[in-house]
């Protein structure tokens, strides 16, 4: 009797590995690449078009959080969320060694120091314009004496920065130091993810979204430089499957994003 007990203890345990290694689908060498430390380090922002984070139990919700989940469940490791305030920073703890993977904006100056999969998301960016100031249309924005506060070295800086011929562009580290900002009356505009204005606005009466955009900026997943490429291979392959399975598509609806939408396949 022992020894049929121990026969079917240790075929039951045999069943749960390999229902283990079903659900994860990937090699060792490929969960080490990805995730050297053994859990997965997700970076993002701390702003609506990323994560939000409930003030009574701390649980964050949105679309890097909900993808970064989806990953580390794929890769049968653990989560570890990894928060930034600003994108220099994030950027920053490439070159520490401080994360694994990130969900971020697509440009030029952030692939010299990560490895971006094809765009999972992209994401409008327009002008919120303050209560009182006679500004209709996104051509007026240009003139002297608008100042126009936005993220330094974020997707509005890179453009608005070369666009902008009249205007006096203020660079600020944080969403919140915007919105001060306008406030104070120390801007007039605000440039940004409309994810972004809207929330903005919705708590600012007589300030207006202006039609149009000046930007469409892709968002993808990245992997610092250097890292094995089965990293930024596996990565790249995750995105895709989460685009045609409706798992953006998914994330972005339960966030609630607005002017966001999922990028095409690859």
């Amino acid at each position: 009797m022992r020894t049929i007990h121990w026969l079917m203890t240790a075929a039951f345990a045999l069943m749960l590995t390999g229902c283990a290694g079903m659900q994860t689908g990937v090699n060792p060498e490929t969960r080490a690449a990805v995730a050297p430390t053994g859990k997965l380090r997700v970076a993002f922002l701390l702003v609506p078009l990323y994560a939000a984070k409930d003030p009574a139990t701390g649980d964050l919700s949105g679309i890097a959080p909900d993808l970064g989940r989806q990953l580390a469940q794929r890769l049968g490791v653990p989560f570890e969320p990894v928060i930034y305030s600003n994108p220099p920073a994030l950027v920053g703890g490439v070159k520490s060694g401080q994360w694994d993977v990130a969900l971020f904006g697509i440009s030029a100056e952030r692939a010299a120091a990560m490895d971006f999969s094809a765009p999972l998301m992209e994401v409008e960016q327009g002008y919120l314009v303050r209560a009182g100031v006679p500004i209709t249309t996104a051509s007026e924005v240009d003139r002297a004496g608008v100042r126009v506060v936005l993220l330094g070295k974020g997707g509005a800086d890179v453009i608005l920065s070369q666009t902008l011929k009249n205007a006096t562009i203020i660079r600020v580290k944080t969403q919140p130091e915007s919105a001060a900002l306008l406030d104070a009356g120390s801007a007039e505009v605000y440039a940004a993810t409309k994810t972004a204005l809207f929330g903005v606005a919705a708590s600012r009466p007589g300030s207006r979204m202006l039609e149009g955009r000046f930007l469409v900026e892709p968002f993808g997943m990245a992997v610092p430089n250097g890292r094995n490429p089965a990293a930024a291979a596996y990565v790249g392959k995750f995105v895709e499957d989460a685009k045609a399975g409706g798992l953006v598509k998914e994330a972005i609806e339960r966030a609630g994003l607005r002017g966001v939408v999922v990028a095409p396949l690859k």
